[in-house]
């Protein structure tokens, strides 16, 4: 039973989050699925695709076809990183192609690196902001691919708690001539890891913010802005290029 409702989870989750592939297999050829991360979970639509692990690889699948001429069916393959990969899977007696490398999804390993950051030790000094005893900092700034990840902290030395209107990030003009009307682009962030919502009074809270890679051009500046909700302790942050150019690279997952 407890098999089984996996299986039914994970069929859900494929149909919900993740396109699916097309994979033709037949009887006479073995067709290799390299997966970026260790494979945790191997579901198979019916009895008619038979699907073997690799001990000493433990990112391979080798898959086949068990009988001739098998309807239409579903592959489904959980990686250790939390990605779901889906198959719509169907006999051909020659195949076109018989290994696969499949990338990683984008999402999954953004969720992962970001949750992973959440505890690192504060790698970055000099950048915090505070105003009535409520201080935003940023504790480390990392790099992978093309995304960008800031470990903040918003730590509450007050009595009251410090409820989270929005946190906002942009690039602006250093200087803002009376003249012209304010320059900003927003960055909207692609994962937030966290707690970004409610600090507590006299308690620290730590959030990482995924976004897309950037520099920011001469004469500007990265902001980055908290409201609090029906209060007025707001808090700005800014951070020049020399600082993001000091980002830490982070590793391949394995």
């Amino acid at each position: 039973m407890k098999q089984l409702l996996f299986a039914t989870l994970l069929s859900c989750i494929c149909l919900n989050s993740t396109a699916q592939s097309s994979l033709c297999l037949s009887t006479d050829k073995t067709t290799s699925l390299l997966f970026p991360f260790a494979i945790k979970h191997v579901d198979r639509g019916t009895a008619s695709v038979l699907a073997q692990q690799v001990k000493d690889v433990p990112n391979l699948l080798l898959v086949k076809a068990g009988a001739k001429g098998f309807s239409e069916t579903n592959l489904s393959v959980a990686t250790e990183d939390g990605s779901i990969y889906c198959f719509t899977v169907c006999y051909d007696p020659n195949p076109t192609s018989t290994s696969f490398h499949l990338p990683i999804q984008n999402r999954a390993s953004m969720e992962t690196y970001a949750n992973g950051i959440l505890d690192n030790p504060k790698t970055v000094k000099g950048l915090h902001s505070s105003k009535w005893n409520i201080r935003l900092e940023v504790l480390g700034i990392y790099i992978k691919n093309d995304v960008m990840y800031l470990q903040l902290g918003l730590e509450n030395d007050s009595p009251l708690d410090y409820e989270v209107e929005w946190l906002r990030f942009f690039i602006a003009d250093q200087k803002q001539s009376k003249r012209t009307a304010a320059q900003e682009v927003d960055i909207q962030p692609l994962y937030t890891a966290g707690n970004v919502s409610v600090v507590k009074g006299m308690e620290k809270s730590v959030a990482v913010i995924a976004l897309q890679k950037f520099t920011i051009p001469d004469a500007k500046y990265f902001g980055l802005q908290v409201r609090e909700k029906n209060g007025g302790r707001h808090l700005l942050l800014k951070l020049g290029n020399r600082k993001l150019m000091q980002a830490t690279l982070l590793p391949d997952l394995k």
